[in-house]
């Protein structure tokens, strides 16, 4: 009966998101080198504890609620960002000897398969955006090539071996769904309900768009605010403004943490900045991909953007986290210029 509830809400959370990178961008980006492993040694836990207690929401088991608060978060949020700091400190304490099998590509593919390992059976998509951005990662951090492939047959041995147990077990569960989504793309045909309703509001919103809040799709295409936002935003924006204009601030998001990157004198920061800016504008295109129907549908939600608490938190921390590289180069290319200053003297 509120027509402002979802604005309120929104607001809300974007706030709160706000405070997060403020306070996240003050700690030094040292410090999350320190804590990596810690962070990592706590996601694994509450993965397992939401496989076998999560909170089922849409028919997926991804959250687990916060007692006595009523919130509820996804965990593999939390781990996306363990991950990339543990990668990104093993990367850069080990570029001397970075060749070494055991003691750098056995700590990294270790941690990668184990995380998403746990976030596989709930969602195949998240898990396969962890993989791309850790294989990302350790491309970057010069890991030699035949490590990468064999952590690629690693992958894909991993996956084969968990769909086809679970198909001789007659335990089907999210397979079921993920067989039905592929053969629905395929076929172009089947309950397809939200990505036709997505296709509708794009050739609805047309080059110039209905207009702000004149969107009739939202009220047909269920949660509209969240996983089919871009559907939404072109229809009323029109693919001119709305489709290419959100496109063009990803990619400007990833420049900027580009040139960040190219500016810091830490390998730590650098790979840090890489790793998650790569997970957050991966995780943006596949979104928008899955709009306009280029894959198929999966539960990811449009970064910065979607509506909900717990993507907003991880993502502003993730954010306040790159921003915390950009602030310590600064102040560490402002102190070299003042010590060479003084050598100068």
């Amino acid at each position: 009966g509120n027509t402002f509830f979802y604005l309120f809400r929104q607001l809300k959370f974007i706030l709160l998101g706000v405070l997060i990178i403020f306070f996240v961008h003050l700690v030094p980006y040292r410090v999350f080198s320190r804590v990596s492993i810690v962070a990592l040694y706590l996601a694994v836990p509450l993965l397992i504890i939401t496989l076998i207690a999560g909170t089922n929401i849409n028919e997926a088991t991804r959250w687990l609620q916060i007692p006595g608060t009523g919130l509820t978060i996804q965990p593999s949020d939390f781990a996306k960002i363990a991950l990339v700091m543990y990668v990104a400190k093993i990367l850069s304490v080990n570029q001397n000897n970075i060749k070494e099998f055991r003691g750098v590509f056995g700590k990294i593919s270790m941690a990668v398969v184990v995380t998403c390992a746990l976030i596989l059976p709930a969602n195949f998509s998240t898990a396969a955006i962890v993989f791309v951005t850790a294989f990302s990662l350790m491309f970057v951090g010069r890991i030699p090539v035949r490590y990468l492939a064999l952590m690629i047959f690693t992958g894909v041995f991993a996956l084969s071996v968990f769909v086809g147990g679970s198909l001789l077990l007659d335990r089907e569960g999210r397979i079921a769904t993920w067989k039905n989504r592929i053969e629905n793309y395929v076929d172009g045909e089947g309950d397809n309900y939200q990505a036709d309703q997505a296709k509708v509001a794009i050739v609805q919103g047309g080059l110039f768009g209905k207009g702000p809040g004149n969107s009739t799709q939202r009220n047909l295409l269920p949660h509209p605010y969240s996983d089919f936002i871009y559907a939404i935003i072109i229809e009323e924006y029109g693919s001119l403004i709305g489709g290419i204009l959100v496109i063009a601030l990803y990619l400007w998001l990833f420049y900027r943490a580009g040139l960040i990157i190219r500016r810091s004198r830490s390998t730590y920061g650098a790979f840090l900045a890489f790793g998650l800016s790569m997970g957050l504008v991966l995780q943006a295109f596949v979104n928008m991909a899955v709009a306009v129907g280029l894959v198929p549908v999966t539960g990811q939600t449009l970064p910065l953007v979607s509506m909900g608490g717990s993507s907003i938190f991880f993502t502003s921390m993730a954010t306040g986290m790159i921003l915390s590289v950009s602030w310590g180069t600064r102040e560490e290319a402002s102190e070299k210029a003042m010590e060479e200053s003084e050598k100068l003297k």
